[in-house]
């Protein structure tokens, strides 16, 4: 196949998805409710525009285009989910976020810089969570050098790099279960114990309150260890469901 069939291919590809995006765009009238919009806003403390549309809702909506990102590159789904993100309306980013979610196993080391923009765009903790979790987590896990990646985003020191992409670094392991790099886990857990920020604190300990369905004695060790350090926040979330003894 010739470069330009191949561009025509992917063009096709790419206008197959915008057609179907178009179409839920065309749903969302009916099922837009300015009550539930308003409170969507309210939640996420004015930063984003709503349709209002719940999570049922929004996900009939996506089945057709989260289905046909099996047929496309990953070239056309990062098209496809950084239109998602030019999107005024935050329920696309939500789109755009289960499609990287979906489709992660399409993504490459040489894509992480789409990823990237992703999380340091739009920001807030409902697409982080969702690209840390289940887009760069996996990412990682198979390409094992993103880790340095990692490394890099969680800083040395508070400033020394996006608190998002922190966050995302921190959470990135959450379903690793017994493959969870612990050397990271609780090297990240130092090097940000001393961070005021709410969505640093509460994501140490979310990391390590996951990693305790594996290995609950070493997490109540480490956290009780370095309790003097550690944020009262991340201490709680940490042991939340072991205790202290």
């Amino acid at each position: 196949m010739s470069n330009s069939e191949n561009k025509n291919e992917a063009r096709l590809e790419v206008d197959s998805l915008r057609a179907a995006l178009n179409a839920a765009v065309s749903a969302v009238p009916p099922n837009q409710n300015e009550d539930d919009a308003s409170q969507m806003r309210a939640y996420m403390k004015g930063q984003f525009n709503f349709f209002g549309l719940k999570a049922p809702i929004l996900r009939r909506e996506a089945k057709p285009f989260l289905a046909l990102g099996k047929q496309v590159s990953a070239e056309v789904l990062i098209e496809f989910i950084d239109g998602c993100w030019e999107q005024p309306e935050r329920e696309f980013q939500y789109v755009g976020a289960l499609m990287a979610r979906r489709h992660s196993s399409a993504f490459e080391p040489s894509h992480l810089d789409s990823v990237e923009q992703w999380l340091v765009t739009k920001s807030w903790w409902d697409t982080i969570d969702v690209l840390a979790a289940w887009t760069i987590g996996p990412m990682v896990a198979t390409y094992p050098d993103l880790g340095e990646t990692m490394d890099r985003w969680i800083g040395a020191k508070v400033l020394d790099t996006n608190m998002w992409l922190a966050r995302t670094a921190i959470l990135h392991q959450l379903s690793y279960k017994e493959a969870t790099n612990t050397d990271r886990l609780f090297g990240y857990a130092e090097r940000r114990a001393a961070d005021k920020e709410f969505f640093i604190r509460k994501a140490l300990g979310w990391s390590l309150r996951q990693y305790a369905r594996q290995d609950p004695e070493a997490v109540r060790t480490y956290v009780l260890a370095n309790e003097e350090y550690l944020s009262g926040l991340t201490v709680r979330e940490a042991l939340k469901r072991i205790g202290r003894s």
